[in-house]
């Protein structure tokens, strides 16, 4: 199940967003309004879903958790940008990355 999460997740809502890949979560971080889209299948369903939120899309970055050991992936097919100087499927700057790794943590883990 897909969702828009702006604050502390709680059990049912993890337990919602883990089902489409049996515990891991594919989210899509706002780190300008620290919301996040997690669950489904695909990055861009979240990206489309927070864009119609109202995100911009310069803000949007894709990654992933897993519920059960907490380890952050920061890759994604969303975040190929040669024009934000990302030329890789992974957030390639250090500042972004550590930005989606807090809003996660407070609003997943």
């Amino acid at each position: 199940m897909l969702l828009i999460v702006g604050q502390k997740a709680d059990k049912e809502i993890l337990e919602k967003v883990a089902t489409d890949l049996a515990g891991y979560v594919k989210v899509v971080v706002d780190i300008r309004r620290k919301i996040l889209s997690a669950g489904g299948e695909l990055h861009s369903d979240g990206e489309k879903l927070l864009l119609e939120d109202g995100s911009k899309q310069t803000d949007l970055w894709g990654g992933g958790i897993d519920l059960e050991t907490g380890e952050i992936d920061f890759d994604s097919m969303i975040n190929l940008r040669p024009r934000q100087d990302n030329k890789s499927r992974e957030v390639l700057d250090p500042k972004i990355r550590k930005q989606m790794e807090t809003i996660i943590h407070s609003l997943l883990a």
